[in-house]
């Protein structure tokens, strides 16, 4: 089968100077491109983000994955984190952000998920969108218009979230499917780093350094070096190759079908 979507890949991770224990997990294995932050102390954070990377790592070396098949992995990394809850591991939860490879009619997809306060961005055309809806205290006072994009990064609600899976909370997960453009970049992070680098440093970042690995390494240590007052973890996924019609690869010299650009990433996704 050919693959509808093809990616190269760069991913990092980092305690910060502040915390000694690391509860980011991370995947970032075609078809799946994940950041999970950890909540819960005494290990329980870093168990629980553990648990949901492993529940989807089960979908490494798929050529796709359908939403389906998305949401039966969330449901049981809910299982399993509910199940470390209730064996005395505390009250753990944790976030989950990122995207996978989907096809429709034999073209790539992405398909981006979010739940919590961590990131899936794009860069395209050189502009960075960010796909996710924080779940957080302060983005629904910034949708109420009670706060200020500018206010929110230093409001003391800042850590507050809204939903994750575990935490004893029944929230659930946002999704957005969009078609793939030869040349996207997607960036997961946790708000690691993006409590420490506003989104237009970000985006010189992605837009300097050609390199996925590269770009995921410079972010992740000038989020350290800012400040790194939690764990920052990066995903960079870059479309290498995207199928523009079914069964053939998009190639460098190709022209890019009207009907296969992305629309726009509605706040609140597919439900």
């Amino acid at each position: 089968m050919i693959p509808s979507l093809i990616v190269s890949t760069g991913s990092a991770t980092h305690p910060g100077n502040r915390r000694p224990l690391n509860e980011d997990s991370l995947l970032a294995s075609a078809p799946v491109f994940l950041v999970a932050d950890g909540m819960g102390g005494h290990e329980a954070g870093e168990v629980a983000s553990s648990a949901v990377i492993e529940e989807f790592s089960r979908f490494i070396g798929r050529p796709d994955l359908t939403l389906d098949d998305v949401r039966t992995a969330l449901s049981r990394a809910r299982d399993a984190v509910e199940a470390l809850s209730t064996s005395g591991n505390g009250r753990a939860g944790t976030t989950l952000s990122g995207a996978v490879i989907a096809s429709v009619d034999g073209m790539g997809y992405w398909l981006a998920l979010n739940i919590g306060d961590s990131r899936t961005y794009r860069l395209s055309g050189g502009e960075l969108e960010q796909i996710s809806v924080d779940h957080s205290v302060v983005q629904e006072l910034i949708d109420s218009g009670e706060l200020t994009t500018e206010d929110a990064a230093t409001d003391h609600r800042r850590n507050i979230i809204t939903r994750a899976i575990g935490a004893g909370s029944t929230g659930e997960a946002d999704y957005w499917m969009f078609p793939a453009e030869l040349g996207d970049r997607m960036l997961v992070c946790s708000d690691g780093l993006s409590s420490e680098l506003d989104d237009a440093r970000i985006r010189e970042v992605l837009m300097s350094e050609p390199d996925p690995q590269t770009a995921a390494d410079l972010l992740v240590d000038e989020a350290v070096r800012a400040g790194g007052r939690d764990n920052v973890t990066v995903v960079v996924a870059d479309a290498v190759l995207v199928a523009s019609k079914p069964g053939r690869p998009l190639q460098a010299d190709d022209d890019i079908d009207a009907d296969t650009r992305p629309r726009e990433a509605a706040a609140g996704g597919i439900r």
